[in-house]
């Protein structure tokens, strides 16, 4: 059955289309918010509460993005809505001794290096730099939509994301030298 078809049948809160709709999307977002929130439990909870917001909301989707993406969005706002209930240790940044230098923003990965290995790298940076970093590379966000996103500065977003690229960069680095023996 075609998800545009599901899709028109859950707006008319057909239990059976739900069930589908959700075993079609589920093992996806639940990958997405594993990417967001570590644990495995507060990842599946997440991850259903995204669903049922979903179902929720369902009248407001319009068809302008595919039904995936703009579930995947709810994912991901619940995973960050998630984060910031969790009231995580901050760091506060002096924003008057913030120098970034784009210019020095020039880094690339060896290729070598695996799509699975980089994604575990970004696993293990810090938390201020994991989010902004999963948010800006992976998911395409820009400055602007991380720093609403986030409650943060565009200056604290590219200041994290530069910072989080360095963290990674030298993950990546020592997991390259370790191949060799």
């Amino acid at each position: 059955m075609s998800v545009t078809l599901l899709v028109e049948q859950c707006k008319e809160q057909n239990p059976k289309a739900q069930l589908a709709l959700y075993r079609q999307y589920c093992e996806g977002m639940f990958i997405v918010a594993q990417r967001y929130v570590k644990d495995i439990a507060q990842a599946e909870d997440v991850m259903q509460e995204a669903f049922i917001k979903a179902f929720s909301k369902l009248h407001q989707f319009k068809g302008d993005v595919t039904f995936g993406a703009w579930l995947k969005r709810i994912v991901i706002n619940t995973c960050l809505d998630a984060i910031k209930a969790r009231k995580l240790e901050t760091y506060s940044i002096n924003e008057e001794v913030l120098t970034l230098s784009e210019e020095n923003d020039d880094w690339s990965v060896a290729d070598e290096v695996t799509v699975q290995e980089v994604h575990r790298a970004i696993d293990n940076l810090k938390e201020p730099y994991r989010v902004v970093v999963q948010l800006f590379l992976l998911e395409g966000y820009d400055h602007q939509e991380i720093a609403d996103i986030l409650g943060i500065s565009e200056s604290a977003s590219r200041t994290n994301l530069f910072r989080g690229k360095k963290q990674l960069q030298e993950q990546l680095k020592h997991l390259q030298y370790g191949t060799g023996y």
